[in-house]
């Protein structure tokens, strides 16, 4: 039987060559991502929202808010994490949390994209929520060990700290002639008081109370104080971050402190990988569940939910009540809400919560200067003694630097910038107990001095 050959034509080879090149072509553009988000559909996403916005049809359902979020947050985020300098230190969070104020401030943020994202932030409290899931992952997927003996040991960096940064700050503040009296109140303690709805408006009720004067005037007094050292802290953690690339020996990279193998955190990353997603789902709702209980004790009690979550799940690991199941989907969780949740809520962070006009009044030269020793006085504090209680100086830095962030959003934000999101159970420590200390003492003192 004669033998058959086939002969391809000229035209046949080149479009199947151009055929595939194409498809590498098309492949290499969807496996390229802006943040979280493919190539082709960020460029698809972008041209939805200049036409929703160009029509008048932004709406408040949550598939927009999501994407509105996604874009801006991502955007920026590459931005930052690509700037000469600035890539260093945190630039990418830099710019996620401080840029959109600006860009809401001058109306370039369609003012539809603002009220819909703020309404979902405002009415829906995921800050809160993202939080919740954010500690309870990172305390259930930590070795029970270091748990025990990194809550009773950072304690004593973040007292030194604080006091060390409330003697420079308002000895700062006094030699750049704002005075002693209103260096501490107005300058130091708002920065240490826990951010803006457990510290300001607390400080501003008492402090009118005690002084006279209106509580809107003390607010705009405080707010200052509060968005630049938060600012300031997250620029020092990208630092710390960039030091400890460069001095290994000085950093745990994320945990606090030496303790050989055992950080089980560690050890999860072979459980994650199984990819069960009820594991994941599972962890998810325990973290809700704890939220919750916090929420109840915050409406019966009056305890601050986040720290009666942060007591409960430190409580439910201690007694051995995690099982590895458990473990690996929390830190799948936690890892999760680092990965694709973090940036948007900086965003929404920096669009609601932070008013242009007063982080530019920060930036006074007194109140500049005193700010910045303040902040840096109690982030140096923190690295020079964690080596007494056997901790990473760079992780204890910048967890004493966290008792100068705005809340829970200002956690993220310093942690973030410095790549040790696994320390938010410390920062909460921080932030929450050491503010909630801050502000009593602070009213008692007034108090006294204006008796």
């Amino acid at each position: 039987m004669a033998e058959q050959t086939m002969t391809v034509s000229p035209g046949e080879t080149d479009r199947s060559q151009t055929s595939s090149t194409l498809g590498r072509l098309w492949r290499a553009f969807m496996d390229t991502d802006v943040g979280i988000i493919p190539a082709p559909a960020y460029v698809v996403l972008i041209a939805l929202l200049v036409t929703f916005s160009a029509t008048g049809h932004v709406g408040g359902e949550i598939a927009m808010v999501v994407g509105i979020m996604a874009a801006f947050a991502f955007t920026l985020g590459e931005i930052g994490n690509r700037l000469p300098v600035i890539r260093h230190i945190g630039g990418g969070a830099v710019l996620v949390t401080f840029v959109p104020s600006y860009l809401a401030y001058k109306g370039w943020i369609p003012a539809p994209a603002v009220k819909v994202v703020g309404d979902f932030f405002k009415s829906s409290n995921v800050l809160s929520l993202f939080i919740a899931v954010v500690i309870v992952g990172s305390i259930l997927s930590m070795d029970r060990t270091i748990l025990i003996k990194g809550f009773a040991k950072i304690f004593v960096p973040l007292a030194a700290g604080s006091v060390v940064a409330a003697l420079v700050g308002t000895a700062a503040g006094s030699a750049l002639g704002l005075g002693a009296f209103d260096s501490f109140f107005f300058i130091v303690v708002p920065i240490m008081g826990g951010g803006v709805g457990e510290g300001a408006i607390p400080l501003s009720i008492g402090y009118a109370g005690i002084t006279g004067v209106s509580q809107g005037e003390v607010l705009a007094r405080v707010l200052p104080a509060i968005l630049v050292g938060n600012l300031t802290a997250i620029i020092l953690a990208g630092s710390l971050s960039y030091l400890g690339k460069r001095r290994p020996s000085l950093t745990g990279e994320g945990r606090l402190q030496p303790v050989g193998d055992a950080d089980l955190t560690e050890q999860a990353n072979t459980l994650k990988t199984d990819g069960n997603m009820q594991n994941f789902a599972a962890a998810g709702m325990v973290a809700v569940t704890l939220y919750l209980c916090g929420v109840l004790a915050f409406h019966l009690l009056h305890f601050p939910a986040p720290v009666v979550m942060l007591f409960m799940a430190v409580v439910l690991k201690l007694c051995h009540g995690v099982t590895p199941r458990i473990q690996s989907g929390s830190y799948a969780a936690y890892k999760f809400c680092l990965t694709a949740v973090a940036y948007p809520m900086l965003f929404a962070f920096g669009v609601v919560l932070t008013p242009w006009d007063k982080l530019v009044a920060g930036f006074a030269p007194a109140n500049l200067i005193t700010i910045v020793a303040t902040v840096s006085a109690m982030v140096l504090t923190g690295f020079l003694t964690a080596r007494w209680v056997n901790l990473y100086p760079i992780e204890s830095a910048i967890v004493a630097g966290t008792h100068s962030g705005m809340g829970g959003a200002g956690d993220i934000a310093i942690l973030s910038a410095s790549n040790r999101m696994r320390l938010m159970p410390f920062a909460q420590i921080a932030t929450r107990i050491g503010g909630g200390i801050t502000v009593t003492i602070a009213l008692l003192a007034m108090a006294y001095l204006n008796r």
